[in-house]
């Protein structure tokens, strides 16, 4: 009876040994290997985030992003499949395997526990814009004019901390009103990402405004499944070699209608 019942608990522990050695198998598979054996490089996108991304008159996706997957497909050797991802849904598309990447997501310490990320390879800070001949260096000179922000952002809570007292902070639902409050001449001043910005500029190519001063700064990374040390490190690699070669650079100028900041060279 005794020798019935340790030989079946010897086959039980080393059928739980086996299969715990499989999952760590598959839980340690190299994402980079996988891609090239695949040929394919799956890339996570906003479809809806120009410059870096929207539908253009050609009916084709094209942006900043668009472009930046082109190149990494083309230095890994591989076919890029852009997946459209949102907000919500994104990381949990990138723990689960339904995307090898992602692009345009910003770094922060929460997320590190769950992603790893790649060096920045797009700009992006919060500005406040206004015309070349409205005379604004800081927050101090915003006094007593009028500011338009998108209600609730980022973009209002940082320009309401800085703001002098007098300041006319109008306060809109989404960025059309700011824009369109901006280019009305309804306020001196905006405040928008560097995205929104360029997205003006290439729209309204008679009007150019300028940066006045920067808010925060939050660069756009890349992320890969925690872990994936070599993806990581390919990834790593194309942006360093496009900041080399000068493309990452007209990637900025044409996309975000600026060179890159002197931070990224």
């Amino acid at each position: 009876m005794n020798k019935k019942f340790n030989r079946r608990a010897v086959l039980a522990v080393s059928f739980a040994l086996g299969t715990t050695l499989v999952g760590l198998t598959a839980a340690h598979a190299d994402a980079l290997s996988d891609i090239k054996k695949a040929g394919t490089i799956k890339i996570g996108i906003f479809e809806d985030f120009p410059p870096f991304a929207s539908l253009g008159a050609d009916m084709k996706i094209a942006g900043y992003d668009t472009e930046m997957a082109d190149k990494i497909g083309a230095a890994l050797g591989v076919k890029v499949t852009l997946v459209a991802i949102t907000g919500q849904n994104r990381i949990p598309f990138l723990t689960e395997g339904k995307v090898d990447a992602l692009l345009s997501i910003g770094f922060n310490d929460e997320r590190a526990k769950v992603v790893d990320f790649t060096d920045p390879y797009a700009p992006y800070y919060i500005v406040v814009m206004g015309p070349s001949d409205v005379a604004v260096k800081s927050a101090a000179d915003v006094k007593g004019m009028s500011v338009a922000v998108n209600k609730g952002t980022l973009e209002d809570t940082e320009f309401t901390k800085v703001a002098p007292a007098g300041t006319d902070i109008q306060r809109f639902n989404d960025y059309n009103g700011v824009i369109s409050a901006f280019l009305s001449g309804q306020v001196k001043l905006m405040v928008v990402g560097n995205d929104v910005g360029a997205n003006i500029l290439a729209k309204n190519p008679t009007i150019k405004p300028e940066e006045k001063f920067q808010l925060l700064s939050s660069p756009s990374n890349m992320a890969v499944k925690k872990g994936e040390a070599a993806l990581q490190d390919a990834l790593n690699g194309v942006i360093k070699q496009m900041k080399q070669d000068g493309s990452l650079n007209a990637l900025s100028q044409k996309w975000l209608k600026e060179p890159l900041p002197a931070d990224f060279k």
